[in-house]
């Protein structure tokens, strides 16, 4: 089973919110996740929340990140 790291959509139509989750690579993004990784707002980046030692775990195990979230997970670790 090939896993991948990708963004979950939820909140309110017009103020997106997102989940980090890890799920299986064939299932559709709305589909049950395997595990939450995370969260991300866009509109409140310094909130973001993201599980780093579940992330670096399902990286070990081949997982595939999405440039979203790449992109996510390089801000923050600058941050810390």
């Amino acid at each position: 089973m090939a896993v991948a790291i990708k963004l979950k959509r939820i909140g309110k139509s017009l103020y997106p919110v997102y989940r980090v989750v890890a799920i299986d690579s064939k299932k559709r993004t709305g589909g049950a996740p395997l595990e939450e990784l995370g969260q991300y707002n866009p509109r409140d980046r310094k909130n973001t929340l993201l599980k780093m030692e579940r992330i670096n775990y399902w990286l070990k195990t081949g997982a595939v990140v999405s440039a979203t979230v790449k992109s996510i997970i390089k801000k923050t670790a600058s941050a810390l």
